[in-house]
C-alpha cells in the first residue's frame, strides 16, 4: 500500500507516492500561480496526484491516505486552513474540500512542521530526540520537535519561527508585522537584495551571471557571481548569511535543539553557506562554553522531505 504526499509551496506543488519504506516512487508537479482561489489550488492537487499515481500504473484504491502540508496554520481538528499569508488563505476548510475531490481521508498539517517530520524520520534528524527543521523558500518555514514530537501549540500554529521579528519596524511582512525574519532571510528576500545591489552597480558580475537580464536573478546568483570574486556579491552573501544566523542564533538560544537542519533551494549552496553562519553561531550563541553545542547541518531530503513528511501524517 501507498500514501500520497503533497508540498503546497508558494512557487510549486509537489505530490509524491510514497511507499512504506518512506521513499518517493513517483511525482508530479505544477506551478502554484498565486494568487488564486483556493478552490482552483486544491482542482490542481487532485489533479497531480492522479497524474503521480498514473505514471507508476497505481490506482488510488491502493492508497491509504494523503497528507497536505501547506504553509500557515492549520487546525487539524476542524481540518481548516485557518491562516496562510504567502497563499491568502483565510479559513479555508481545505480537508473538506480536499476529501471531496479525492474520495480518500486527507490529513493537513503546516508544511515546515512535514519537512521536519519527514528529515525526523527519513533524513538529517533521523534518531534525534530534539531538533529543528529550517526552509529558507517563499518564506522562511520551521518545524520543532522536542522528545520526538511535532510541537504544534494550542492553536497548531506554533513553530513560525519565519515570523520572529529580527529589525524592528523593519520591513513589512504580508502576517501584518513588520521586521520579519522571512523578509531577511527567505529565497524570495535574497533575490530582492540582490537585485538592489545591482541596481546600485552596475559594473557587478552578477549582471554577467544573469545575461544582463534582472528579471533572471534567482537565490543562486549572489553566491555564482561571489564565485567569480565579485565584491557586491560578496556583500550580498555575508549580509544574508548575517540574516539567517540571526534567526538560527535566536532559535538555539530559545531551544537548545541538538540539531537545526537547513533546508529550501538557498540550502543547495551546502557548506558555502553553513560554515560563515556556523562561525556567526560559534560567537553570539548564550552557550559559548557549553561541552554539548547545537549541531547545524544541511537538510539531506532536499525538496522530498516536506513531500514525505506530508505523507507520515497519519502515523
Amino acid at each position: 500500500m501507498y500514501r500520497i504526499g503533497v508540498d503546497l509551496g508558494g512557487t510549486n506543488i509537489v505530490a509524491g507516492v510514497v511507499n512504506d519504506a518512506h521513499k518517493i516512487i513517483a511525482k508530479a508537479q505544477t506551478p502554484t500561480d498565486i494568487p488564486r482561489p483556493a478552490e482552483e489550488i486544491f482542482d490542481d492537487i487532485a489533479r497531480i496526484c492522479r497524474e503521480a499515481l498514473a505514471s507508476k500504473h497505481i490506482a488510488m484504491d491502493e492508497v491509504i491516505s494523503i497528507g497536505v502540508g501547506t504553509p500557515g496554520s492549520v487546525n487539524k481538528d476542524t481540518g481548516m486552513i485557518e491562516f496562510a499569508n504567502n497563499l491568502d488563505f483565510n479559513n479555508v476548510p481545505a480537508k473538506k474540500m480536499l476529501e471531496e475531490r479525492l474520495g480518500k481521508t486527507v490529513y493537513l498539517d503546516n508544511d515546515a512542521n512535514c519537512a521536519a517530520l519527514g528529515e525526523a524520520v527519513a533524513g538529517a534528524g533521523n534518531g534525534v530526540k530534539n531538533f529543528v527543521a529550517i526552509t529558507l523558500g517563499t518564506g522562511v518555514g520551521s518545524g520543532i520537535i522536542i522528545d520526538g514530537k511535532l510541537v504544534v501549540g494550542m492553536n497548531f500554529a506554533a513553530g513560525e519561527m519565519g515570523h520572529q521579528v529580527i529589525v524592528y519596524n523593519g520591513i513589512h511582512c504580508s502576517c501584518g508585522r513588520r521586521g520579519c525574519w522571512e523578509k531577511y532571510a527567505s529565497a524570495t528576500a535574497l533575490i530582492q537584495q540582490t537585485k538592489d545591489a545591482m541596481q546600485a552597480d552596475h559594473d557587478s558580475k552578477m549582471w554577467d551571471v544573469v545575461h544582463n537580464n534582472i528579471d533572471a536573478v534567482n537565490g543562486k546568483t549572489a553566491f555564482d557571481a561571489e564565485r567569480l570574486g565579485d565584491e557586491t556579491a560578496r556583500r550580498v552573501v555575508n549580509q544574508y548569511v548575517d540574516y539567517v544566523a540571526c534567526g538560527i542564533i535566536n532559535i538555539v538560544n530559545a531551544l537548545q535543539p541538538d540539531m537545526i537542519c537547513v533546508g529550501g533551494g538557498i540550502s543547495n549552496e551546502g557548506e558555502n553557506l553553513l560554515q560563515p553562519l556556523r562561525r556567526i553561531l560559534e560567537r553570539e550563541r548564550y552557550s559559548l562554553y557549553a561541552k554539548k553545542q547545537t549541531k547545524v547541518v544541511k537538510a539531506v531530503l532536499g525538496n522530498d522531505a516536506g513531500v514525505i513528511g506530508a505523507a507520515l501524517l497519519d502515523e
